[in-house]
């Protein structure tokens, strides 16, 4: 989801300014640059720059400067962990805004709510799951993947119509009509799209996804 620059006083959209800089600097900070070295990594990496890219691209306007699209985050993260796919993300989405289909006066808010937050969530998800659910392929795909692919909609969701009833940028009637009433049936797409392509990648390409181990997760199951 992504909203119109208009919207916001840019008093409002100095928190978001310090959270996205501050997670970059631990992206930057944290992120597995040997892994790149491999140039089948390096690949892996660029690809997923590029899925989100067209991913993004394929938007549709609920409201006047609101617009919804697939995430997709969720997948990217468990592919790459969350330091390289805040930066994946991050580079996807200031292409999305070079090319004109971004607002710039938006991009820290975006920024939040597309790349840092489903990053964040999937990644705390991860470690939840790692730590007190079973190890199991079907495990990981549902819940790292499915479920979590849902929650990372819905709490977005919840940011962004809690901002924009705050600041009374649309009636409350036209909120629900438009969007609140349609979120099962954008929240079950993004879950689809994130479960299928890990149970995907798993099953034939499981070297591209940094989270998921055979002896982890197969082995002996």
């Amino acid at each position: 989801m992504e909203l119109s620059g208009s919207f916001f006083h840019p008093i409002w959209l100095a928190p978001f300014w310090v959270l996205d800089g501050l997670a970059l600097f631990y992206a930057l900070r944290w992120a597995d640059w040997t892994r790149l070295r491999d140039q089948r990594q390096q690949n892996v990496w660029l690809g997923t720059m590029v899925f989100l890219f067209f991913l993004w691209n394929m938007r549709v306007e609920l409201q006047p400067g609101f617009f919804w699209h697939l995430s997709g985050m969720v997948i990217v993260t468990l592919m790459l962990r969350w330091s390289l796919a805040v930066l994946a993300g991050s580079i996807a989405l200031l292409a999305i805004t070079l090319v004109g289909l971004g607002d710039w006066g938006a991009l820290p808010l975006s920024l939040f709510v597309v790349v840092i937050l489903p990053a964040s969530l999937t990644q705390v998800v991860l470690g939840l799951t790692r730590a007190y659910a079973p190890k199991h392929f079907f495990v990981y795909v549902l819940v790292n993947a499915f479920l979590t692919g849902g929650l990372v909609f819905l709490v977005a969701s919840l940011l962004v119509v809690g901002s924009l009833l705050w600041l009374e940028i649309f009636p409350w009637y036209a909120i629900k009509q438009n969007f609140v009433q349609m979120i099962p049936m954008m929240a079950f797409p993004e879950s689809m799209l994130n479960g299928w392509l890990a149970a995907i990648i798993v099953a034939y390409k499981p070297h591209w996804i940094a989270s998921f181990s055979d002896e982890e997760y197969l082995r002996g199951k």
